[in-house]
């Protein structure tokens, strides 16, 4: 019986066409030995590692969805390959695997079942806009996306500007960028005037912009954000 395969949890681009500058060889190299993917996205999983240059077809690969609908249940048979002695990339729809996304799940399959998981190195715009914040980076929390709801959504961020006060606790966002602005208002419109507010857009891409302003501040700039990928995060 072969020897079991490894989990790698292979880092995807946060802005396109960055694979040569934030994607290192050694995951180019790593991912030149893996055949099998485990993918949120098999047609933006196949885009990307067909950028990286690194097959001469990728048509030879087996991609496997694991996404936010996929069931426990059917964990058995997209790790079947690793029981089968090949090694299986878990590959983000953005940035890191595990990190607000649904390979965790398979992670924890792993773990559960004596496979090694190796992660790799690569972008993650949560950490790298905490990093370019200026904000409390000893103690901080990541709450995916706000209710969509604008009354839901006024409660929430005010319940959690009163968490960041009482612990010295950065709260960090994502949103979707044709809701960039909406969320931008929302955070205005709740949080009190000496709150700071950092807003991260399109990081380690061509129009990266990362500022950092008090409520006060932001609401005399008169900002309207482009539809780009943005996290955003504040320090009561």
């Amino acid at each position: 019986m072969a020897a079991p395969g490894k989990l790698y949890l292979i880092p995807n681009v946060i802005s396109e066409s960055t694979q040569d500058k934030v994607i290192p060889a050694e995951v180019k190299q790593i991912l030149s030995e893996i055949a099998h993917f485990l993918a949120e996205d098999i047609r933006t999983a196949r885009r990307y590692l067909s950028a990286l240059k690194i097959y001469e077809s990728i048509e030879v690969l087996q991609f496997q969805v694991l996404n936010k609908d996929t069931s426990a249940l059917e964990l058995p048979l997209l790790m079947k390959p690793i029981f089968e002695g090949h090694s299986v990339g878990v590959i983000s729809e953005s940035g890191c695997p595990g990190i607000a996304d649904p390979g965790a799940m398979a992670v924890e399959y792993a773990h559960q079942h004596n496979i090694k998981v190796v992660p790799l190195v690569g972008p993650s715009s949560i950490l790298l806009a905490l990093m370019a914040s200026g904000l409390n980076g000893q103690r901080f929390a990541f709450h995916g996306y706000l209710p969509i709801d604008e009354k839901e959504a006024h409660q929430k961020i005010k319940e959690l500007e009163q968490e960041s006060r009482a612990k010295n606790q950065t709260q960090i966002f994502i949103e979707t960028p044709y809701r960039n602005n909406s969320v931008y208002t929302h955070f205005l419109k709740s949080l009190q005037a000496t709150t700071r507010l950092t807003v991260a857009l399109d990081l380690t891409g061509k129009n990266q912009t990362v500022l950092n302003k008090t409520i006060n501040q932001w609401k005399k700039a008169n900002v309207k954000w482009p539809k780009s990928p943005a996290v955003f995060l504040f320090l009561a």
